[in-house]
């Protein structure tokens, strides 16, 4: 498994491939994952064969961007399919890695103790200092793809999204749940400002 070198490959074909308005998920958030993935497997105490399963899919959970904005998720797998065997890593790696990838996909649904891993660093933002400016890329990126239009249908989206959003791991469950909690509760008087409008 040439971890080094299959991180090379993706990192180089998402600068080259991705779309210039995919504001938020550009290769800053995929290293943003990665680099979280990190901290997490640390604290979790998890093993390095398996922390470097969970950086690969880190590095590839949203490579299908490159090819299209919707079920991003399966095209990333089948980019992952095709080009990691050629990097050392065997059918059962690439499978669990997909698992990973695939656990993702909102509503997040991971099924083992490493894909709870991956969905808590996916968006692990919601509990950070910077989750206002990372937010204020994503509602660009979706008014760049037609999907939302106004701050106020974007703020119900995120109270909506917070409201069903838990973290899986300990970890993030302690240092990222009461930062987000205060955050949904902020976009909640901003809601409840519209109706008296």
């Amino acid at each position: 498994m040439n971890f080094h070198a299959a991180k090379a490959f993706i990192l180089d074909k998402l600068e080259r491939e991705l779309s210039h308005q995919l504001y938020y998920h550009g290769v800053h958030h995929t290293l943003d994952v990665l680099y979280t993935i990190e901290e997490l497997c640390y604290l979790e105490k998890v093993s390095p064969y398996e922390e470097l399963l969970l950086k690969t899919a880190a590095l590839f959970h949203d490579s299908g961007f490159i090819v299209s904005n919707k079920e991003h998720e399966r095209l990333s797998c089948q980019i992952a399919r095709e080009n990691l065997p050629g990097y050392g890593y065997t059918v059962v790696e690439i499978e669990r890695i997909c698992g990973m990838i695939m656990a993702t996909r909102i509503p997040q649904s991971p099924k083992d103790y490493l894909e709870t891993i991956i969905c808590d660093a996916d968006l692990d933002y919601l509990g950070r200092d910077d989750f206002y400016d990372i937010g204020s890329t994503l509602f660009e990126e979706l008014k760049a793809y037609d999907i939302l239009h106004s701050e106020e249908a974007w703020n119900r989206v995120q109270v909506s999204f917070l409201e069903k959003h838990s973290f899986f791991t300990q970890t993030n469950r302690k240092r990222r749940a009461p930062k987000k909690q205060r955050y949904l509760e902020e976009l909640r008087e901003v809601v409840a400002a519209y109706e008296k409008n």
